[in-house]
């Protein structure tokens, strides 16, 4: 049995909605941050990160958002996730690898400052910088990357799945949605399919 180890918000809900996208059967194990779930040794045991999302297969776990949407593309090919095409398939993991390294990082200097730097001053900086760098990161999506009504053109693929999950950020983030009308339509679309509305109800989140 497949089991994600995720918490409600964090970037986890991408896998999740893959999973059920895919027509997956597996179990959801929910980490909670506020008890620092995610530091025990049990947690720890499985995934020395101590980060979401953690999948657990029948050949061991898998952690990293872009390894885990390609696994699950490639485990379930009937669900038409991803490009066959090995440059298509490419290009689709260069948006993920992207969402991954870049966007979301830009986006946790306002959370977790303290990662990068000791000063408090130091972390007022990167909290204050956030509008603008995770701004840039959606603009380089939206005009840039985004080819629509998905991401990747007329077919859905899991990188959709990150791309939804990460616009949910965009308000916390301090930013007006309408600035990025293709990521805002793509959000409102997404929030249509079955597989994201069963999601965003087991983990206990809105649609927004």
């Amino acid at each position: 049995m497949i089991a994600l180890y995720s918490s409600p918000g964090a970037c986890s809900l991408a896998s999740h909605i893959a999973l059920r996208e895919a027509g997956a059967e597996f179990e959801l194990r929910r980490v909670d941050f506020a008890a620092a779930e995610q530091r025990t040794p049990e947690y720890l045991a499985m995934n020395p990160k101590g980060r979401v999302p953690l999948l657990i297969t029948d050949r061991g776990p898998l952690t990293e958002t872009p390894a885990i949407l390609a696994w699950i593309a490639q485990s379930f090919p009937e669900a038409g996730l991803a490009p066959a095409d090995p440059w298509e398939f490419a290009r689709m993991q260069s948006v993920a690898a992207y969402l991954c390294a870049t966007l979301h990082v830009n986006h946790a200097h306002g959370r977790r400052a303290g990662r990068w730097a000791d000063q408090e001053s130091s972390h007022a900086d990167m909290v204050a910088k956030v509008p603008e760098t995770v701004g840039e990161s959606f603009r380089h999506l939206e005009e840039e990357v985004f080819q629509g009504p998905f991401v990747m053109g007329d077919g859905h693929t899991v990188a959709d799945a990150y791309l939804y999950t990460v616009s949910r950020w965009l308000e916390t983030d301090r930013i007006d949605p309408a600035r990025f009308p293709k990521v805002h339509a793509h959000r409102t679309r997404m929030q249509a399919r079955p597989a994201v509305q069963a999601a965003l109800e087991a983990e206990g989140l809105k649609p927004l």
